[in-house]
Formats: C-alpha cells, structure tokens, sequence
C-alpha cells in the first residue's frame, strides 16, 4: 500500500472484528511511527498498549465509572473549550448524527445514545487499545509532535491491513488506565485509540466524514 492509498483508507473505525494483533506486528507500526518529527527531536511521546486480560481489566474498571456517571470533564485537563464556536459545534453536531442515524439512533433518544457513547470504553471491541502520552509540563507544540507520532502511527497500521481509533473520549477516565499501565503521574494522556481489523459487516463503518474543500482552509500567496 502506498502512502496516498493509506491517507485515502484511514478512517475513524468504530467496529472491529475479534482478530488478534500479534505483539511483533504492533512493534513493527510503531518501529514506523517513531520516525515522526518533532521539534527539536524532543520526541515528547510515550505509548503504553494493553491486550488481553490487561485490555479487559481496564474496560471493566472504565465501564464501571461510566455506568455511575464518574467521569471526569474535558475541560479538567484543558483538552476542549467550555464553549465551542459555532462553525466548530456544527461540526461535531454532523459527524454526531449522521453516526447515529446510521445507527437508528433518534435525537433524544438517551438510553441508545449511553449504549453506543460506551462502546468507546470497550475500544469499540478492537483487541489492542493503545494510549498515547506525553510530560505534563509540556506545551502546545509538543502536544502537536504527539499528533504527528500518532497520524504517523495510523497510517503505517494501513499498510499492515489494520485501522484505527483515535478516541478523546479516555480522556475523561485517567485513573484506571494510570493504574494499570503503571502510567507515571508526571505523564498526562492526549488521547486513546482502538487498533485492530475493521468489521466490514457494521453498518458504522460505512460512516464517511465531510472535509472542507482545500479553499476553504488553506491561502496560496506568491505562486
């Protein structure tokens, strides 16, 4: 698979089949990944991934809180604003429900609307979930050196037939995932994600996400 295929292939996948990921084929996407740049070749990353009985332990202990309403707010860790602007809520609104009237869900209807926020919490049944970190005294710029480790990430699990999750949604529940991963606490996680072979046979997944045109985003000046 070439680089423009995998661009064009990566998406957010949010329902994986049962398939195991041998550990060797993980090092492998991340002997790739390591080659991300950085400013200054601080390489402010670490990654922890979990599988099996660890993986399971950590979804038990998530869920948990989940199900009691213990979770912890975006805004805690400074990851998203209090209050979005509008072109940015109108974004998230769309991808929301063109999710969930794939899935049937209706607007309103809060009992299905938990069941599939959950299933964030099970790395959407992928078996290998990865957590991406970096020092908590670290700034903006090494926050953005993460995102090129982990789209670099991304796209090499492409090239081995895997997808992937990036999934914010961890965000709001640290304290199992610090303990089971012996997480140090001078780490802060900038995000989750779900690795593993797409399940071509869920409906969610032929879910394809607008971009804006190239225009739209981006000035040419002096050509």
């Amino acid at each position: 698979m070439n680089i423009e295929e995998a661009i064009e292939t990566r998406r957010s996948v949010r329902a994986f089949t049962d398939q195991e990921v041998p550990e060797n084929v993980v090092r492998k996407i991340f002997e790739l990944a390591i080659r991300a740049p950085s400013g200054t070749n601080t390489q402010p990353w670490h990654a922890y991934t979990c599988a099996g009985i660890v993986r399971d332990k950590i979804i038990a202990d998530v869920t948990k809180l989940f199900d009691a309403g213990l979770a912890d707010r975006y805004e805690d860790y400074e990851y998203y604003p209090p209050e979005w602007k509008d072109i940015h809520k109108e974004r998230r609104r769309k991808i929301g429900w063109d999710l969930y009237g794939l899935l049937g869900i209706k607007k309103g209807d809060r009992v299905r609307t938990a069941i599939q926020a959950k299933r964030n919490f099970c790395f959407f049944d992928a078996p290998v979930g990865i957590f991406f970190t970096t020092d908590a005294y670290l700034a903006r710029g090494s926050w953005s050196d993460v995102g090129l480790f982990m789209q670099t990430f991304m796209l090499a699990a492409r090239a081995e037939g895997l997808h992937t999750c990036p999934q914010a949604a961890w965000i709001t529940f640290q304290g199992p995932i610090f303990t089971h991963l012996q997480i140090p606490s001078d780490q802060v996680i900038v995000s989750g994600m779900a690795l593993g072979y797409e399940d071509t046979n869920a409906v969610e997944n032929t879910l394809e996400s607008e971009r804006e045109p190239v225009d739209q985003v981006v000035k040419f000046y002096g050509f």
